[in-house]
């Protein structure tokens, strides 16, 4: 249900791309747009490990001090036919975890010194199991995609505001008669409707690597708890994290109520915890 959920989202930033490309940019407005997104988004794609790591100050793990978590993570990996992954730790006391990579053979699985500290073994076997499913879907590649699309939006309605600022008026390729209102509308409306849709998809595949990696560990339970206790302790302690990584983390270290829960990249806390226990309750859930 969830990778449907994403196909479906992804073919609606496509529409909404090419509606509003067309609507506001026209044909060249909308391409060179989306050729500049890809540039950007696919050049981070590409150093995502490099770029997040050091932006953490990350240190690669010693064997010989945390052999428990090479242990774990090597178990996993061979369950689930994948490279093993280089391992960091990051200082700091929120407790947290992400991963990061172009691909499985170029894979990173980061862990906050608060996380080691809090969680059981096996519990942080099921953190460990919901990075790696993270890097077994591909999700790094489906987050570029979806910000390469969502980027491209936000471009070409600040193309149109700069070009209505400055008298630029419509291309001529573009519609004449269209109504200057739907335009202006399009302006605000459509960045704020790709942010939307592109943080929907970071919250499917939340729920798509709570799936594999508790299917993964061998124990939802696990993870459940994990998760729980990692909700609670880091809406108590702040984490100086960035809101453009902040979808990377295996829960939000970014705080917020009301309208944010819209542009939230992670699922509610509670709907994660109760998928996984239905995996061992049998308990049936709407999907939503």
């Amino acid at each position: 249900m969830n990778t449907i959920k994403t196909v479906l989202l992804m073919s609606v930033l496509t529409v909404l791309l090419v509606f509003v490309g067309n609507l506001l940019g026209g044909q060249g407005g909308m391409m060179f747009a989306f050729l500049i997104a890809v540039v950007m988004n696919f050049g981070t794609y590409w150093f995502s490990d490099k770029i997040v790591l050091k932006m953490y100050g990350a240190q690669e793990l010693d064997p010989g001090r945390y052999r428990d978590i090479y242990r774990i993570t090597e178990d996993l990996t061979q369950r689930a036919g994948l490279p093993m992954p280089k391992l960091y730790m990051i200082n700091g006391d929120q407790p947290n975890a992400f991963a990061t990579g172009r691909n499985p053979q170029n894979a990173a699985v980061a862990l906050t010194e608060g996380i080691v500290r809090l969680l059981s073994k096996d519990e942080l076997r099921g953190v460990i199991a919901h990075e790696l499913a993270h890097i077994k879907h591909r999700d790094i590649l489906v987050a570029s995609v979806a910000a390469t699309f969502a980027g491209a939006i936000s471009m070409i309605a600040n193309m149109a505001q700069w070009a209505m600022i400055f008298g630029g008026g419509r291309s001529s390729d573009q519609e004449e008669g269209s109504h200057p209102v739907a335009g202006i509308a399009a302006m605000i409306i459509a960045p704020l409707a790709a942010m939307m849709i592109q943080m929907a998809i970071s919250r499917s595949r939340e729920f798509l690597a709570d799936e594999g990696g508790a299917q993964m560990a061998g124990n939802p339970l696990s993870l459940a708890n994990a998760l729980r206790k990692l909700h609670r302790r880091a809406e108590e302690l702040p984490m100086d994290a960035s809101p453009s990584t902040a979808h990377l983390f295996i829960v939000s270290p970014l705080f917020g109520g009301g309208l944010m829960k819209l542009f939230s990249t992670h699922p509610p806390m509670e709907e994660r915890v109760a998928r996984l226990e239905a995996m061992v309750y049998g308990q049936s859930l709407q999907a939503i």
